[in-house]
């Protein structure tokens, strides 16, 4: 899913960066800036809880920690989203970010680079998971539940493919995914999103992941892929399989 695919209601949020018209692969533009190792933060709730765990010694807390910036490298194009680890050497991000790649290249929030080492998506979810090399600064634990309207909300991500930003909102309900991508219903939040917010951890009051960002209304609303769904896509192998690459 990304904004070619989108429709009137919803806009995917990868952030295509250049598309080169040729047959195989183009020259492609210089790699972006180095992940800035500040962070936004732009509340529409004061009482949101933005952290999960103490501070580390530069000021960043788990919830921050966890967040990756995710580069897909395709034959001919380039695009960034966001993504989130959940042990010592697994992300989750979503299928369309790293579908169609040649390679992918991780970011973490003080600016290293991590080596990924396998990708696999999810066929009933717009879910996927990247197993990388080096180790992960810090990861989430996942809610037990899906959240309740009304719930206080924080997604934390790297919108545009730039500076680490984290803002926040209230679940307001769920609804039929309208861009077909998942099974079953996602949940609506009004937490601010843009391109690149795609695969970030949406985190409740107490900094567990409740659900994972994949779209984004034409009213400004955040489309969500519900806790319960990555819990179902983590716990069956079998609906999941090695992801896709712009190579065959």
């Amino acid at each position: 899913m990304n904004a070619r695919r989108g429709t009137h209601l919803l806009v995917g949020l990868a952030t295509g960066l250049c598309v080169v018209a040729l047959a195989g692969c183009g020259s492609l533009p210089p790699r972006p800036e180095p992940v800035p190792t500040s962070l936004d933060v732009a509340s529409s709730r004061d009482d949101v809880a933005s952290s999960a765990g103490a501070l580390s010694p530069d000021g960043f807390d788990a919830a921050q920690r966890m967040a990756v910036r995710i580069r897909n490298v395709g034959c001919g194009s380039l695009s960034t989203g966001s993504g989130f680890a959940i042990d010592d050497h697994t992300l989750v991000t979503n299928r369309h970010v790293v579908a169609d790649s040649a390679a992918l290249e991780i970011s973490t929030y003080d600016g290293r680079d991590v080596r990924a080492r396998a990708a696999s998506t999810a066929a009933l979810a717009d879910l996927a998971f990247v197993r990388t090399v080096e180790a992960l600064p810090a990861y989430a634990g996942l809610a037990p539940l899906d959240p309740m309207p009304g719930s206080s909300v924080t997604v934390v991500g790297y919108p545009r493919g730039s500076r680490l930003a984290m803002t926040s909102g209230t679940v307001i309900g769920a609804t039929t995914d309208p861009l077909h991508e998942n099974l079953g219903e996602v949940l609506v939040t009004d937490a601010q999103v843009d391109l690149g917010s795609s695969g970030s951890p949406v985190l409740d009051a107490d900094g567990r992941v409740v659900g994972v960002v994949y779209a984004k209304g034409k009213d400004g609303a955040s489309f969500v892929v519900p806790v319960s769904t990555l819990r179902a896509m983590l716990d069956d192998e079998t609906q999941v399989s090695a992801a896709p690459t712009c190579s065959g």
